[in-house]
């Protein structure tokens, strides 16, 4: 099965010029979410993960999933104001827009082996995001891992040394 054919995409949403990738069409797929999920769960068994960071709200679907057949935490990154004890915050830019995420303060401790998850990257603005959120509390980040990436927006860029996995590109459109 080809996880990158199972995706929507749908041109001119949420704004023009913007062809967003719809992972729900993968999501309501019994065999390719199955896929989807034992993809990441092979990558990383042998890890030694400690924590899973799944970022809102796509991350939680498949980080979730990671972190209970690893048998380890999940911590969720969440848009600002969701969260209901003390957090930490960082604020980012989207390829269509702004905004802020942030995580309990004492969600992940120092040396914990992390892996962040989330569906796409784009422009690395989230996980740029995530990544020092995970790296203020002195989580060693092994990797952060996403269905799609979308190279032409070079997201990577944004993400220094911190290694990166996706499942399937994107390019030229």
């Amino acid at each position: 099965m080809n996880i990158k054919e199972t995706i929507r995409s749908i041109p001119g949403w949420p704004i023009e010029g913007v062809i967003f990738r719809d992972i729900t069409t993968l999501m309501q797929d019994p065999d390719a979410y199955r896929k989807a999920c034992d993809l990441f769960y092979e990558r990383y068994k042998d890890k030694g993960i400690q924590k899973v960071v799944g970022i809102d709200a796509r991350g939680f679907v498949f980080g979730a999933v990671l972190a209970y057949q690893l048998g380890v935490g999940f911590v969720p990154v969440r848009k600002k104001g969701k969260l209901p004890w003390k957090t930490i915050e960082e604020s980012y830019a989207l390829e269509y827009g702004e905004a802020e995420v942030e995580m309990h303060e004492d969600a992940i401790e120092k040396g914990e082996k992390v892996v962040i998850i989330d569906d796409l990257i784009a422009t690395g603005g989230t996980i740029e995001a995530a990544i020092k959120l995970v790296s203020s509390l002195g989580g060693d980040i092994v990797e952060c891992g996403f269905i799609v990436e979308l190279p032409d927006l070079d997201g990577r860029a944004k993400t220094g040394d911190t290694p990166i996995y996706a499942m399937c590109e994107f390019e030229g459109d």
